[in-house]
């Protein structure tokens, strides 16, 4: 029988994905908006669809693997390690307007953290990032809390994917008349996916970090010179 989570674990992990979280995960769309603006998302479909593909190109095999890889180099204690796994995946970010969402997110997340858990690796993390030694990306930040927390690794990453996933139907509730109930219908169905994803980061390492999603990096960058802009990427 598989052990359960343990409580005080399972209600600080729906703290930090919780929507309510103040990581700025509102303030962005990541490219969804310029999508929307040039017809290309219309309606839910379109909406469940391009988180589909988001999830599965660049999301998971991105940012969720190196969560995962952060969580274990943190529950080494090994700061260098989350320090340069930090340092990579903001090489692998193209669209700059994909790099600032991802360090204001993380540095938002550790400074709550700091807080939190001043003693832990997660306040050592910070201080790299305070200092500018570091650029302090979401995916490491969420990983090292999540290990500094005891998550366990699936449930730490099936929570990460979640809350982007979560987010981006809130930015799309706000640039398409959709409606709660289609926003909640597109979140249940994403579900297995969700699972399937965070199973299979499971099994991946640093070195199989990857991402493919040139029409969504390139509606990064256009999304700067939009006539009107809701969100800041």
């Amino acid at each position: 029988m598989p052990i359960a989570m343990r409580t005080d674990h399972f209600l600080s992990l729906l703290q930090f994905s919780d929507g309510l979280f103040p990581a700025g995960a509102y303030a962005h769309s990541f490219g969804l908006e310029t999508f929307i603006q040039e017809a290309r998302v219309r309606d839910a479909s379109g909406v469940e669809q391009f988180l589909r593909e988001f999830l599965a190109a660049s999301m998971a095999p991105t940012d969720a693997v190196a969560a995962l890889c952060a969580w274990r180099a943190a529950s080494e204690n090994n700061l260098p390690a989350c320090i340069a796994l930090d340092q990579r995946l903001h090489a692998m970010k193209s669209a700059a307007e994909l790099r600032d969402a991802g360090r204001q997110m993380g540095r938002q997340t550790l400074r709550i953290a700091n807080e939190l858990l001043p003693k832990s690796l997660a306040a050592e993390f910070f201080a790299a990032i305070e200092s500018g030694a570091t650029p302090g990306h979401h995916p490491i930040a969420f990983g090292v809390v999540g290990s500094s927390l005891d998550w366990p690794e699936k449930e730490t990453a099936a929570a990460f994917l979640y809350a982007t996933t979560a987010a981006l139907v809130g930015a799309a509730l706000r640039l398409i008349p959709l409606g709660q109930l289609a926003g909640q219908l597109i979140l249940w169905n994403l579900q297995p996916l969700l699972d399937s994803l965070a199973e299979d980061a499971l099994a991946k390492n640093e070195s199989d970090i990857w991402n493919f999603a040139p029409a969504l990096e390139i509606a990064s960058m256009r999304h700067a010179c939009l006539d009107a802009r809701l969100f800041r990427s």
